[in-house]
């Protein structure tokens, strides 16, 4: 005798797994209460955008009733003239994020496995389990990406290894070597995707986005970003190089007209303008060293970074926990990145900002340590 057939949902619902996946929540931007606000959360450019980028963004909107360039065929352009690529083995997308995910869409499925570090992009795990696919989080060392780690827990399952190269939120990086080693093991069925969303920042000599790799071999990503060091985060702006059977898979599955005339003219404008860039390096370059030396002298511990941030981690002891420093900071006025999601409860990432918000931030934080917020 059979079942009686269960009874048909009264809504529709996901598929299985979706209700499951723990949504992405930006940092704060603001600070209800404070006189001002000081956004150090979300590692964006204290310079801003380039002037030249500012200006092609007005000059955009006389064409705001049409549609836009399906291809991005300026900005991949520009992007190409401007590291020597060939356009058609570039992708653009709204932000790297949606090219982290349409990797997914495209390589991963029910029954496969995505790989990265325990302390990686959240946007990775979230991408793989909308794919259908099991994530998988190998170990770090010293909040720095693995290879062996990695290289150990690839299966015969696994399609897609996802490496922040620098990591957020710990701004450690693998040199370059390492990377080629963590490449060299894998089987060649599986795509490797470098997210260099910080490499403009790194001033190591051991350290390489992963350009040459990718143009060598045939499962190697670069994916890149215009929302940090060029300042156009409000306009969802990534990009990404690859085989031509990659691009050909991605291209496939995007969105037709997935950025705006908007972002392709001012992307395009931004990637020429080596200055502003070189100007957001030098600020980097200056206030990170000085910042990671007022706070150790606290007696905090910073995590060493190459990126745009600083993680700052808290002793246990009452007090001085992080999400006390947190909610001290908050209402001074200075908002921080809180990053338990990221299975760092006992840190803070803080963005390196503009003079005037970084001296508010080691005030407000001096004053926290010292005991001043008892």
């Amino acid at each position: 005798m059979s079942a009686a057939p269960s009874a048909a949902p009264l809504r529709p619902v996901p598929r299985p797994g979706v209700s499951a996946i723990e949504a992405y929540i930006p940092g704060k931007s603001g600070a209800p209460g404070a006189h001002k606000v000081h956004k150090l959360s979300s590692n964006e450019t204290p310079l801003g955008p380039s002037p030249a980028a500012l200006a092609a963004l007005q000059a955009s909107a006389a064409s705001l009733a049409l549609y836009p360039d399906g291809n991005s065929t300026a900005l991949r352009g520009a992007i190409a003239a401007r590291y020597g690529l060939d356009p058609a083995r570039i992708v653009c997308g709204a932000g790297s994020d949606e090219l982290l995910s349409l990797l997914a869409y495209a390589y991963v499925g029910p029954g496969d496995e995505g790989l990265f570090s325990a302390h990686g992009f959240l946007v990775y795990r979230i991408a793989v389990l909308a794919a259908g696919g099991t994530p998988v989080a190998a170990p770090e060392r010293d909040l720095t990406t693995d290879v062996d780690a990695l290289l150990a827990r690839v299966s015969e399952r696994t399609k897609i290894v996802y490496v922040a190269n620098p990591n957020n939120p710990t701004g450690t990086y693998l040199p370059f070597e390492e990377v080629r080693r963590l490449h060299a093991g894998l089987p060649p069925h599986v795509l490797l995707v470098l997210d260099g969303a910080y490499a403009e920042y790194v001033r190591r000599n051991d350290y390489s986005a992963g350009l040459d790799l990718v143009l060598e071999a045939d499962n190697v990503v670069m994916t890149r970003t215009f929302s940090k060091i060029h300042g156009l985060a409000a306009l969802r702006i990534g990009w990404m190089v690859a085989p031509a059977h990659v691009t050909d898979a991605v291209n496939r599955i995007r969105g037709p007209f997935n950025l705006s005339s908007a972002a392709i003219a001012a992307g395009a404008a931004a990637i020429a303008d080596e200055a502003h860039v070189a100007a957001a390096v030098a600020h980097n370059t200056v206030w990170l060293d000085r910042l990671t030396e007022a706070v150790t002298g606290l007696g905090l511990a910073v995590t060493p970074s190459v990126g745009n941030f600083l993680l700052v981690h808290f002793p246990a002891e009452a007090g001085r926990s992080a999400a006390e420093a947190d909610a001290y900071l908050a209402g001074r006025g200075v908002i921080v990145r809180r990053v338990s999601a990221y299975g760092l409860p006992d840190a803070l990432r803080v963005t390196v900002g503009g003079a005037e918000a970084n001296a508010a931030f080691l005030a407000a934080l001096t004053d926290f340590v010292r005991g001043a917020h008892a």
